[in-house]
């Protein structure tokens, strides 16, 4: 768990493969409050979630290379941890009808506000 003076920061796993976009993209996560912990495969984003009961919301890279995983990963989340809140990046937007409930799609290139707004959103609901 992750601690900022006395306080608990909410969790939030990322995954995403390009470094430049995950340095980005963890700034935006700290702006929104939370503490970040990092992925830079599926494989190894499941294994943290399969470890971890902490984490709130998972940002994922739906574009990831090596993966043909994108959406399906969402929906996997989705069914093994129900209460997961999902925000989903890519280059193209999925058909509306794809993205899992309760999850949002930012594409890019980002809308800072927005994404770090989603966040927020989907951490201050369980508090």
């Amino acid at each position: 768990m992750t601690f900022e003076g006395n306080e608990r920061r909410p969790l939030v796993l990322l995954i995403e493969d390009e470094p430049i976009l995950m340095m980005a993209l963890s700034d935006l996560i700290e702006e929104a409050g939370c503490a970040v912990v990092e992925a830079t495969t599926t494989v190894k984003a499941i294994r943290i979630l399969e470890a971890r009961m902490d984490i709130r919301v998972v940002v994922a890279d739906l574009d990831m290379r090596g993966s043909a995983m994108g959406l399906k990963l969402a929906a996997l989340i989705r069914d093994r941890w129900p209460p997961m809140e999902l925000i989903l990046t890519g280059a193209v937007k999925p058909e509306l009808a794809n993205i899992p409930a309760r999850g949002v799609f930012h594409d890019k290139p980002f809308n800072h506000a927005g994404i770090v707004e989603s966040i927020r959103t989907f951490t201050s609901n369980g508090q």
